[in-house]
């Protein structure tokens, strides 16, 4: 019988979330278990982005239209986020993949690319074994109500308000 799947949500201001689902996933992908990645803001290739071509049982899928955070999101942005939240209910539903991280989902949410009882409604309907991880900041209280484990980010310092812009491998 396989293990009960629980649901992460790293959120907050700081530096990691995304970081920390990854770390996750190459942990979950070196025992054996097939991960899935979905990003929904992002659409540039980031040094991330690889890590299928590195790590044979990780399959990463960028889902979204760009960043928008610096613009209004259109009628487009909410399509395809639909359309992906759509596929990722559909994956955890299937079990076919044992670990499922909708990297940057939260930021879906907060700009109302997709509604909170859609996602809900996956999350309950995924198959018993599937460990879901979200990330993002922003992410509401009935989510984490919903969530087993939540870890807030936190920022202390970052360099960035140095003017120490991304830095490939490190940061993207």
């Amino acid at each position: 019988m396989a293990e009960k799947g629980y649901i992460h949500v790293y959120t907050g201001n700081g530096k990691g979330k995304s970081t920390a689902a990854f770390g996750l996933a190459i942990r979950a992908a070196l025992s054996g278990k097939r991960v899935f990645i979905g990003q929904f803001v992002k659409d540039m290739k980031y040094s991330e982005t690889a890590i299928g071509d590195y790590v044979k049982n990780i399959t990463i899928e960028q889902l979204g239209k760009g960043c928008f955070i610096s613009k209004d999101p259109t009628e487009e942005d909410q399509r395809v986020a639909g359309i992906a939240l759509k596929r990722c209910n559909e994956l955890m539903t299937s079990g076919y993949y044992d670990v499922v991280i909708l990297d940057e989902m939260t930021i879906a949410l907060y700009y109302g690319l997709i509604s909170l009882e859609e996602v809900l409604a996956g999350l309950k309907a995924r198959a018993p074994h599937v460990e879901v991880v979200i990330t993002g900041r922003y992410a509401p209280e009935p989510l984490i109500a919903f969530a087993d484990l939540v870890t807030e980010m936190v920022e202390i310092k970052h360099y960035y308000k140095e003017g120490v812009l991304s830095r490939k491998g490190i940061d993207c």
